[in-house]
């Protein structure tokens, strides 16, 4: 079962977003018009410390899991472990409570970030460090929905030469106002020397948020696209990732 329209018939769902897929271990819970968050940065032990930051935002809204609509959570690209982390935490917690998931890209929440710190931007690159002297990119355009900007061709990773090339996708668009997110703008110079005489701003130190997250999910979530546990699913981008199948966490 891939989706389910049954699973969007509210207006405002109780969503519980979260994301293990860079530095950032970030939870957020919207409910009643309410909104929760959790942001830690850490080099290291997410898998310790997402699980008790979820009890947290539900113990603080007085909820449990099953009071839930459904949960998000970042699916990548990024980190090989934090993504499969976030994906295996994910299934656990949808299955144990019976809901179903919105998987989210992690570049797409960067871009709404970077479409609230710059309101008049209307294009965003979104380059994330993928190691390896290599990114995950992707573009987007603002829309007229708040929180859904519109992917221009697909995400990718790009490596070598390619990293001094600005993205083909924004030429059209070199007349607009194009900002930059990701910390792959300061991890390497041949990226940051590509934003000459295109990018209006860049925003090199973000992190994606659970709470750009829930804005995303909110909105697939209303079309219909969550999907049942057993197909939340990690999104490396990297063609040599081995996909071993994902163990929900316990």
């Amino acid at each position: 079962m891939s989706q389910n329209t049954a699973w969007s018939h509210k207006d405002s769902p109780a969503l519980l977003a979260f994301d293990t897929a860079t530095e950032a271990c970030s939870v957020a819970l919207q409910y009643d018009g309410q909104l929760l968050v959790r942001f830690e940065e850490l080099d290291r032990g997410h898998a310790e410390r997402i699980l008790p930051m979820i009890d947290e935002v539900l113990r603080e809204a007085a909820m449990t899991l099953r009071d839930l609509d459904a949960i998000a959570f970042g699916r990548g690209p990024g980190a090989f472990t934090g993504v499969r982390l976030a994906a295996s935490g994910a299934q656990g917690l949808a299955y144990g409570a019976n809901l179903p998931v919105v998987p989210v890209s992690n570049l797409a929440a960067l871009a709404v970030q970077a479409l609230q710190l710059d309101a008049a931007a209307t294009h965003v690159w979104v380059a994330t460090d993928a190691r390896m002297q290599e990114i995950y990119c992707a573009s987007y355009q603002r829309t007229s929905v708040p929180g859904a900007p519109a992917i221009l061709g697909q995400e990718s990773v790009v490596g070598g030469n390619a990293l001094a090339l600005p993205p083909a996708e924004l030429t059209p668009f070199a007349s607009t106002r194009i900002v930059a997110i990701g910390r792959a703008l300061s991890a390497y110079p041949a990226v940051a020397a590509r934003l000459a005489g295109w990018c209006a701003a860049s925003f090199d130190a973000a992190l994606p948020r659970a709470a750009d997250l829930l804005a995303l999910a909110s909105q697939q979530f209303a079309a219909g696209c969550a999907v049942s546990a057993e197909l939340a699913l990690p999104v490396y981008v990297r063609d040599d990732v081995v996909r071993a199948p994902v163990t929900p966490m316990q």
